[in-house]
């Protein structure tokens, strides 16, 4: 399309400045959502994609902080994976990657230092798999030019901060043929694979309501000098509203309602509520150390997000997103159908098989053993081996590398991965604009009619990757 042809994406360090102010300023974006429907074509159908098989998968690593480590633990022990280089912007995180990586047997080239040096990386020729574990602002930027060169991607959540960027992420992935998954965890937790299978198996007769949530204070965390590269969180919350965190919770949901396969988003309104916590902390902060003082008078975004989808259905989904209050965390992971229910936090989790109670413990246990996929049964004891989140980590890492080295389809494509991300942005529209209403784009413009399922808890496809 020729709006996209052009884009231009900020250099890696500008771009944490810019994020979603561009949707904010963009007061025609629902009139250009709509051109780009009119204008994008579809090169090719990227759902239910098998990319010729690579037995042994050569990886490369961008960013090394919180996440990137991650991927060296979950993918280094697995046949058939070898990690081959590592990029990363401070040469101390490089360097304590590289000695966990030779830790599992890899001997990766580094590339630190550079700004653009994980550029190097993805322009490589020996290199399969680019995993981006930067902060969110730089992903599409990254994925993208590592799919120009020939790679597929895996991207951590978000894939993208505008929707000019999830629309390019489509536009080259169908170009390339280059898989694009985002590396979402919360969908190989034990409850969301089992109860996508309960709702696959019609345990909730037609399913109407989902609620999702990620609540977890990270008051702490953005605060502490160092914890993440640059204060780029905090940055983060001191220039935008709306879910700037969607997909843990909308993610897991969206498969059990099969959006893309079957269904559609197709709207949504979002409501926030003032910050009542972060300029505070950081005017306190500033009075006793002037590092934080280009934190104070930041029009920070609320305690709370709650956003409401529609989908093409007619099902409705309730999602929200709270990064500040003291309340104990909670992931809300609840759907509601015409014949059962399901609920994970607060805990414990629950069922209820349509008489409007709540399932006894004994009875939960007992539907949970009955649905539990066979990808559970298969790998649960290698992901309590490798751990990470539960193990789901573990799982993501597995079936991603397990995938590629079968030539199968991915469990998470790239519509799936920009259509949950792009709720970031036009939350963020919505909010800035009285909480009117936005359209979502059909990233797959049209397809999701026929499209086929691709969460493959069943392991129709199964290349028996194994730990070395």
């Amino acid at each position: 399309m020729a709006g996209l042809a052009g884009l231009s994406l900020p250099t890696a360090n500008a771009l944490y400045a810019q994020g979603l102010e561009d949707e904010k300023n963009f007061k025609d974006l629902p009139k250009r959502i709509e051109e780009y429907h009119k204008n994008h074509v579809q090169r090719f159908n990227m759902s239910g994609y098998a990319a010729p098989a690579i037995e042994n998968v050569r990886v490369g690593i961008i960013g090394l902080g919180n996440r990137g480590p991650t991927y060296i633990k979950t993918m280094g022990p697995l046949k058939g994976v070898q990690i081959v280089a590592l990029a990363e912007l401070r040469p101390e995180k490089a360097v304590q990657a590289e000695k966990m990586a030779k830790e599992y047997g890899h001997s990766p080239d580094i590339y630190a230092g550079d700004e653009n040096a994980w550029k190097k990386l993805c322009e490589r020729d020996d290199i399969d798999l680019v995993v981006v574990t930067t902060h969110y602002p730089a992903h599409a930027k990254m994925g993208i030019y590592a799919m120009k060169n020939g790679k597929h991607t895996a991207i951590a959540v978000p894939v993208a901060a505008t929707i000019e960027e999830c629309w390019e992420l489509v536009k080259t992935a169908e170009e390339t043929k280059r898989h694009c998954m985002m590396l979402e965890n919360c969908s190989y937790h034990t409850f969301q694979m089992t109860t996508l299978n309960m709702a696959r198996k019609g345990f909730y007769g037609e399913l109407v309501h989902g609620e999702c949530a990620y609540n977890s204070s990270k008051m702490h965390n953005n605060f502490t000098k160092n914890f993440y590269w640059n204060m780029w969180w905090l940055k983060e919350y001191a220039s935008k509203k709306g879910n700037i965190y969607p997909t843990h919770g909308l993610g897991p949901i969206c498969q059990m309602m099969d959006i893309n396969r079957g269904d559609q988003l197709d709207f949504l309104v979002s409501m926030e509520s003032k910050d009542f916590m972060m300029a505070e902390k950081a005017a306190e902060l500033n009075a006793k150390d002037p590092f934080y003082n280009e934190f104070v008078g930041k029009d920070y975004r609320g305690n709370m997000n709650c956003t409401l989808i529609k989908t093409k259905k007619g099902r409705t989904i309730m999602l929200q997103h709270d990064a500040t209050s003291p309340s104990p965390e909670t992931y809300i992971m609840g759907a509601y159908g015409t014949k059962g229910a399901s609920l994970k936090y607060p805990s414990p989790p629950r069922i209820c098989t349509g008489n409007h109670k709540w399932a006894s413990q004994d009875e939960y246990e007992k539907v949970m053993e009955q649905y539990k996929p066979k990808i559970i049964k298969t790998f649960n004891e290698m992901a309590n081996k490798l751990g990470g989140h539960g193990g789901s980590d573990a799982y993501k890492s597995w079936r991603l590398i397990d995938c590629l080295r079968g030539g199968f389809p991915l469990d998470i494509d790239v519509y799936d991965s920009v259509t949950w991300s792009c709720i970031l942005p036009l939350s963020s529209w919505s909010v800035n604009n009285n909480s009117n209403s936005i359209q979502i784009p059909d990233f797959t413009v049209g397809a999701w009619k026929n499209n086929e399922r691709n969460m493959d808890i069943d392991l129709k496809y199964y290349a028996n990757t194994v730990l070395k």
